[in-house]
């Protein structure tokens, strides 16, 4: 039986308030990794002399691969075959279809539970997957993270659980491989439930031979012309990503974390007020139950023996985890009503700060950017962003061949001994780095956006070459380092430019 229409009525009405209610930027990566490389894909250069469109090391590098910066750009050059193509819809555009997405997703898991249990142990765990406030805060966006999590749900859904009718082995296989190749660390949580199908299996060479062999030679074949098209040669990315993140660690670049911290902090933060009802749904739930919780721990385990974590890296697991509450909430004789309000509420508040409140300044300010691009001033602005690495989006949120940079913070790729990133090294002396930068007045930008932590210790620049702060904006109520409270956007006064 498929879902009830009202019900993917009911999640597609959500989902679309859920993205628009979603007005802040969690990581660089949703930017960085998606649209950024879409915007460049499409609309590279508009004319020689302009760079338009940046990609960062991971693309250099070849470590990424361009099947998922793929689907966006097909929306932004239809968009630009229209001539639709303003800086509001390329902002826009690929959120609603990831939001979409994501209520389709929503209901294949309510599809999945009413096979496995029945439609009210579905409704629940429908109404758990609908409160869940880091999946309110996640599955609008354009990450990769995203994308796996709504593809493991399309898989499991084909899943051949014992006593599912919905299971083909096909389909799921190649959602799998699809996850795999948008972000390869998808294999992950499915390396448990492939390896319990591959067990379970009465015709396992038919399995490999008629379905997991070609299934792969065809994900990965389009994988590799996609890049081979993009990249102008072979490049197997995913090879590439597993050497970089795994065989020589190179991630902790990027910050590094105790190994237990998956269990203390990473997945209690995500699943939030959802926790009590995961572990008592964990303890009623039936044997044939544990297929779910099997991936969940794997995958727990697996991150945890990374130095460099993250919430989102576990957000594909969060689904599986989603089902055990539904049943917890299901089995609530006299406290449903309580439980289900408590949920709902608990989760009403962070899913609604996260997104609404906390971390909006660096696409806030990006309004500022784009007011550049509508007068003469285009060609002569310059704006420099002092802020930590990838702290805004870049081009796919100003859309004119602006002229801009950021500090720069590349990994240590070459092996340096002494190496040190163009951010660390401006942090380390940001009046000393500012003042050989720009030790000639004709190099210097016309805008400057800086967090207000760094406004002090550069102030006597800021005065000297005649910079004078146009506008303010609210970023977070918890500034930790480099980053500070608010933005502050600073523009050279024009009298200065004799």
């Amino acid at each position: 039986a498929a879902a009830p229409a009202p019900l993917l009525a009911l999640a597609l009405a959500l989902r679309t308030l859920n993205c628009f209610l979603v007005q802040t930027s969690f990581v660089p990566d949703e930017y960085w990794q998606s649209l950024e490389v879409a915007h460049r894909m499409v609309f590279k250069y508009p004319s020689p002399a302009a760079n338009y469109g940046y990609l960062t090391w991971e693309w250099t590098s070849s470590l990424r691969g361009y099947s998922y910066p793929l689907i966006f750009a097909s929306m932004y050059k239809a968009l630009q075959l229209l001539a639709k193509d303003n800086v509001h819809l390329l902002i826009w555009v690929p959120r609603i279809a990831q939001a979409v997405l994501a209520a389709f997703a929503d209901v294949q898991l309510y599809s999945l539970v009413q096979h496995l249990e029945n439609s009210e142990t579905a409704k629940f765990v429908f109404f758990c997957q609908l409160c869940s406030w880091f999946t309110w805060y996640s599955c609008t966006r354009t990450l990769t993270n995203t994308m796996e999590t709504i593809l493991t749900i399309f898989a499991l859904s084909y899943y051949p659980i014992k006593g599912s009718k919905m299971g083909n082995s096909c389909k799921y296989l190649a959602l799998v491989a699809l996850a795999i190749v948008i972000r390869p660390t998808a294999v992950i949580p499915w390396i448990p439930l492939v390896f319990s199908h591959f067990l379970q299996e009465q015709r396992k060479a038919d399995l490999i031979l008629h379905t997991c062999i070609p299934v792969g030679l065809v994900t990965v074949g389009t994988s590799l012309i996609i890049d081979r098209v993009f990249f102008g040669e072979w490049v197997l990315v995913q090879l590439n990503f597993l050497k970089f993140n795994v065989l020589q660690n190179l991630g902790t670049f990027y910050g590094s974390h105790p190994w237990h911290w998956y269990f203390t902090q990473g997945l209690p933060v995500i699943l939030g007020p959802h926790l009590p009802f995961f572990i008592h749904g964990c303890a009623l739930a039936p044997r044939r139950y544990h297929i779910f919780l099997l991936p969940v721990i794997w995958t727990v385990l697996v991150y945890s023996t990374l130095s460099h974590k993250e919430f989102r890296f576990i957000y594909p697991v969060l689904p599986f985890c989603v089902i055990f509450c539904g049943y917890s909430l299901k089995h609530l004789k006299a406290w449903k009503k309580t439980a289900a309000s408590f949920l709902l509420l608990s989760n009403l508040i962070p899913a609604l700060y996260t997104g609404l409140v906390h971390q909006r300044g660096t696409l806030d300010v990006m309004s500022h950017i784009q007011q550049l691009c509508n007068n003469s001033q285009q060609s002569q602005a310059f704006v420099f962003i002092l802020m930590p690495c990838h702290s805004t989006p870049f081009y796919s949120h100003v859309h004119c061949p602006l002229k801009m940079r950021f500090l720069q913070c590349p990994p240590n790729l070459t092996g340096n001994e002494s190496y040190v990133d163009e951010a660390d090294v401006f942090y380390s002396n940001p009046l000393g780095w500012l003042n050989k930068e720009f030790y000639n007045d004709t190099l210097l930008p016309s805008h400057l956006i800086l967090f207000n932590v760094l406004e002090q210790e550069i102030s006597s620049f800021l005065a000297l070459r005649g910079y004078e702060k146009t506008a303010t904006v609210f970023h977070t109520h918890v500034p930790q380092g480099r980053v500070g409270s608010h933005i502050s956007t600073y523009r050279r006064k024009t009298e200065m430019n004799y």
